[in-house]
């Protein structure tokens, strides 16, 4: 145990919680560049309670419809194993989380039946950007996606993200299209 985790009063030992998927899939080389009063793990159950979505909120506008329906999406995604992995950096001293991404797998019946991982949902709170966590977010993410046997990892991102997701070793490819269904039309509006 480090001399961080028995300073923190508020740390939760990963082992303990109800994780979406193991600690193992994360990159030991992100989790090692990550400052010391800085953790990197998978989404736990109970990470409603340590401001998910506030963090979230940094992207587009959040509904939160209480803690009970985010746990039962947590389980929903966690039931469909080597699909989703979300991913939270956490500050230990506050036990409060300050950055987020996900990584679903498509799986394909191109290329052999191969896989394609979708990043999504980068997110650093303001108190803690520029700092590189996105940078390292993005980086666990696509060990995840890599190490799955995914055969390419994409993003979509808008022009103003690009030059960052380039630094992250991505380029651009083609042109996304979107369509909002009648009934959430209003994201087109949001932050994004």
């Amino acid at each position: 145990m480090s001399m961080i985790d028995t300073m923190s009063t508020t740390h939760v030992d990963p082992a303990s919680l109800d994780l979406m998927f193991p600690q193992e899939l994360i990159s030991l080389e992100v989790s090692a560049q990550l400052p010391s009063d800085l953790q990197i793990r998978p989404l736990a159950s109970t990470d409603y309670k340590r401001g998910y979505l506030d963090v979230l909120s940094v992207l587009t506008v959040v509904n939160d419809l209480g803690e009970e329906v985010w746990v039962n999406q947590f389980h929903a995604m966690r039931a469909t194993p080597s699909a989703h992995f979300s991913i939270v950096v956490l500050d230990k001293a506050s036990d409060k989380i300050v950055g987020i991404g996900t990584v679903f797998i498509h799986c394909k019946f191109l290329l052999g039946f191969g896989s394609v991982g979708h990043i999504e949902d980068i997110a650093v709170a303001k108190s803690h950007q520029r700092k590189k966590l996105g940078f390292l977010i993005v980086q666990a993410l696509t060990h995840i996606s890599e190490s799955s046997g995914c055969y390419k990892t994409r993003l979509g991102c808008i022009d103003t993200t690009m030059p960052f997701y380039q630094k992250c070793g991505y380029a651009k490819m083609a042109n996304e299209m979107v369509k909002y269904s009648p009934e959430h039309v209003n994201h087109a509006s949001m932050k994004l």
